[in-house]
């Protein structure tokens, strides 16, 4: 007798969905790196606007965050061998 078995497609599993947790805290952490460098009087230049951590570590940190997400949401998961 042959039994009709209803499977679903799973397309993301555990792995996928801690990729997409940590690609949305690395572009968190890049923006929030990018928070500050104002100035209290408009007529006063502040350069702590251009330092190195605004300018180089906060983008390159939301980009990678960006790629994360982008491979959590392309990678496709592995089958179980036992159900097939």
């Amino acid at each position: 007798m042959e039994k009709n078995i209803k499977t679903e497609e799973v397309y993301f599993d555990k792995l996928n969905y801690l990729f997409l947790i940590l690609g949305i805290v690395l572009i968190g952490a890049g923006y929030l790196m990018m928070i500050g460098g104002e100035s209290k009087d408009p007529n006063v230049f502040n350069p702590a606007i251009f330092d190195k951590q605004r300018i180089t570590y906060a983008p390159v940190t939301c980009l990678l965050g960006f790629a994360v997400l982008f491979y959590a949401i392309m990678r496709k998961p592995k089958q179980n061998p036992t159900e097939e």
